[in-house]
């Protein structure tokens, strides 16, 4: 009872800002401010495997309320790292880092899953649901359950490195790729799927990838790389018809490693010397996936400092920038290299590296958020950048950006606003609109202030007052208003997928003490 309370608590409250004017230059009202928690090998939650229930969830409450202070507005949580499961309407295996033992559920149960994205709902976040793709087992010393699917389908497995991957130039491996993944969009309410940058394995000197039977069937007149290349563009377009059929509304990104091509390479490719790339060296040809439209968006791992001279940060972003095809960009953040340089790239110890690629960032309208990796690094505050987003980058709040080739339709505006001072403070009622022509209702609203002699300007995030979070939340006292205060209050409508509707106004006079 004591959770299913506090979800019930949290659901009907508004997220409060203070306002201030005093700032030099304006934020961006829409901004993507994610992190990535990692649970393989218990990286960012569990802290370790077979804790309680009720300690795991503990855990996961903290770190959302963490990233939340510190304004992160959406969580990307790995929920299958090796053909297993952080959640209970699975086919695989529960997941050894979750409860220490694969095939075992947590105790007491409790389905991991539906509690985080129900936490992360209640403050207004969103939750994107990351799979780790090519994994089917970790490494050689990976105890899996006999009923596990390598040893169910032993000829769908390629042996690499120590593991065992799925051969993703079988049809019925991509199939069974995307039946994990319309699982889990048919039964539960995640915002975002998620896949990384595992799709062909990274290269280890001396060790061969053996699909020559698989090639020899599948080929259809390619050479061995654009098969490859092929498995993957099908097994990509396959999610996207999968999961637009299901749920339209369920985002589909994809967090590549940053470099597509080098420009020696392709004169498309980007101004880097790099010896690694997504196209020839995983197979993933990943600017394809963004020109097509077969993603919503794409989060390259640009995980370089901006000295370091093979791949230099602004330059592989200015890359992105230009091949972003009017879809969302977000810049994965290479949070976890703070404090750890390498004689090839040494600026990761300087203390202002971070702030000067989120400043390069915020120049550009086509950059419409950030992923940092990963929640650890900014938990433990990494040379102060927790506080850097807390206090600077992400001091006033943000909605996450909109995406009108999946929803330009917004909500109807606010009923019947009311205003009127109360002992506590200037309370705010309005009514639920109905559905919009689309058929979608107002997920939850945005509470604005204006003093009379400001310019009433929605764009501007400082006059955000509060985010009330939930359909039916329509009650909010601002228990800042000073006596004597003229204020004009706006309250906004906003959808599933954050289109905003046309403001209702309400005009205030508090009285003098």
């Amino acid at each position: 009872m004591r959770f299913h309370y506090r979800a019930f608590f949290v659901f009907f409250v508004c997220i409060f800002w203070e306002t201030s004017d005093a700032i030099a230059q304006l934020p961006p009202k829409r901004e993507f401010r994610a992190v990535w928690i990692a649970t393989v090998d218990n990286i960012d939650w569990p802290s370790v495997r077979g804790l309680p229930a009720e300690n795991q969830q503990a855990e996961f409450i903290a770190l959302l309320d963490q990233h939340q202070r510190a304004g992160i507005n959406a969580v990307v949580v790995q929920i299958r790292a090796a053909a297993d499961a952080f959640y209970a309407k699975s086919t695989e295996p529960w997941s050894f880092w979750l409860t220490g033992q694969q095939g075992r559920a947590p105790v007491p149960f409790y389905d991991p899953l539906e509690f985080m994205i129900r936490e992360t709902h209640d403050r207004g976040m969103e939750f994107h649901a990351w799979f780790n793709l090519d994994r089917a087992t970790f490494s050689k010393n990976s105890s899996v359950t006999p009923d596990h699917i390598s040893f169910r389908r032993p000829e769908w497995m390629l042996q690499y490195g120590g593991r065992k991957l799925f051969n993703l130039g079988l049809p019925e491996v991509r199939n069974y790729v995307t039946g994990i993944v319309t699982n889990i969009v048919r039964n539960y309410d995640v915002d975002g799927i998620h896949f990384d940058d595992y799709f062909y394995p990274y290269g280890i000197a001396g060790q061969v990838i053996h699909d020559e039977v698989t090639y020899k069937t599948y080929f259809n007149g390619m050479n061995l790389a654009n098969w490859r290349r092929e498995n993957i563009n099908q097994l990509i377009h396959q999610l996207r018809d999968s999961i637009q059929a299901l749920k339209p509304y369920v985002k589909f990104g994809v967090s590549p490693f940053g470099v597509w091509k080098n420009s020696s390479q392709d004169p498309e490719g980007s101004l880097t010397t790099g010896g690694l790339t997504s196209y020839f060296d995983l197979y993933a040809d990943t600017r394809k996936w963004i020109r097509e439209g077969w993603i919503d968006y794409i989060a390259p791992q640009v995980y370089f400092s901006t000295d370091f001279q093979k791949v230099p940060y602004r330059l592989l972003v200015d890359w992105w920038i230009k091949n972003g095809f009017n879809r969302h960009l977000y810049i994965g953040q290479g949070a976890f290299r703070i404090n750890r340089s390498t004689p090839r790239d040494r600026a990761w110890n300087d203390p202002n590296e971070m702030t000067t690629q989120l400043n390069y960032n915020r120049q550009f309208s086509q950059i419409h958020g950030s992923i940092f990796f990963s929640s650890k690094s900014l938990t433990d505050n990494l040379n102060g950048v927790r506080d850097t987003l807390l206090t600077n980058f992400y001091r006033y709040p943000a909605l996450i950006p909109p995406m009108p080739w999946k929803d330009p339709e917004p909500p109807l505006s606010p009923k019947d606003l009311k205003a009127r001072p109360t002992s506590e403070g200037v309370e705010l009622l309005w009514q639920e609109p109905g559905p919009a022509p689309d058929g979608d209702k107002a997920r939850y609203y945005v509470v604005y202030r204006f003093d009379r002699k400001d310019k009433v300007n929605t764009e501007d995030p400082t006059h955000i007052l509060a985010i009330c979070v939930g359909e039916r939340t329509t009650r909010f006292i601002d228990r800042t208003a000073e006596a004597d205060g003229r204020y004009v209050y706006l309250i906004t409508s906003l959808d599933r997928l954050h289109n905003e509707s046309v403001p209702s106004q309400v005009n205030v006079r508090v009285p003098e003490e």
